[in-house]
């Protein structure tokens, strides 16, 4: 693993500093991302002993097929917020988050400053993909502990690198930091001891209850900002995971999950809340309370 090299930086407005390239992405990445430890091995529940521990992972994501597209090739930077968005914890600036994509797994911290890039890790389940420490970030005001990691192609971040923080902007053309929701693929994940609450998908294979659970079929979630992230679901029951696609570490508000028709599964109903709807559609699930253990379960019946 490779050291940090911290260097120092100051945080002034956008208006003074170079423009970033023009946008020409204008879409959230494919694929996934999703936090883990240094060597890419996940954790329960997303919830981490300290923040040094938490790195990010980029590519199908757990649990997904094999062939399942990774992120997109390209550069990209990241961010980390308090869950509303609204507080930007990461302390360095933007050109020290970056990271480069290539086949579908990270590959590179380049092109961030040598003198401020982040350390990485070596994913041990697909080599020579690298994770990225998030670290240095502060400490989330929120009262569950739960913090929020943003990735967005360089093209799509709306500031100048050579910032820490340039604001928010609301409106069509609204960002968080420079991260605008609907461009970007977001993960939760919390630190030290705090309740969890999490979003399970479980796919049936026939219309039955009691009819087996199915791995490797995908949900998309939509945060209640508007940024998404593929999950899957798989069996790993060392980390409470029976044959779920997770959501883990969820904010209160309003959070969609989208469940659509694809290989091994013909939707023929969704079972939520005790309420029963036909065919694929978007669940929204209304986050209230945090402060204790809870998992929200959705049912999907395949055909």
């Amino acid at each position: 693993m490779r050291r940090v090299r911290v260097g120092v930086v100051v945080a002034v407005s956008c208006a003074v500093m170079a423009a970033v390239p023009a946008v020409a992405a204008a879409h959230a990445p494919s694929g996934a991302i999703f936090t883990t430890l240094p060597d890419g091995s996940e954790v329960n529940f997303n919830h981490f002993d300290l923040k040094t521990d938490v790195y990010l992972d980029g590519g199908p994501g757990p649990g997904a097929p094999q062939g399942a597209a990774g992120l997109d090739d390209g550069t990209y930077v990241f961010q980390v917020t308090n869950p509303s968005g609204k507080v930007l914890l990461s302390t360095d600036a933007a050109r020290c988050r970056q990271f480069t994509v290539a086949n579908g797994i990270i590959t590179s911290i380049a092109p961030s400053d040598p003198s401020c890039d982040h350390v990485t890790g070596l994913d041990v389940d697909h080599p020579p993909a690298l994770t990225v420490q998030l670290f240095p970030f502060n400490d989330t005001p929120n009262n569950g502990g739960v913090y929020k990691v943003w990735v967005t192609f360089l093209e799509d971040y709306v500031c100048s690198l050579d910032v820490v923080d340039c604001g928010t902007a609301t409106g069509p053309d609204g960002h968080k930091h420079g991260f605008v929701p609907s461009h970007s693929k977001t993960d939760n994940f919390k630190v030290g001891e705090e309740p969890v609450v999490e979003i399970d998908t479980r796919f049936h294979k026939h219309d039955h209850a009691d009819s087996p659970l199915l791995d490797n079929l995908g949900v998309t979630w939509t945060d209640t900002l508007g940024a998404s992230n593929k999950k899957w679901s798989y069996y790993a029951p060392w980390l409470n995971v029976f044959h779920e696609a997770h959501v883990e570490a969820v904010e209160t508000g309003t959070h969609r999950i989208s469940i659509n028709n694809q290989s091994g599964c013909k939707v023929a109903h969704v079972v939520y809340n005790g309420v029963e709807t036909d065919g694929p559609r978007t669940v929204s699930v209304d986050i209230k309370n945090i402060n204790k253990d809870r998992t929200v379960f959705i049912d999907v019946y395949c055909d």
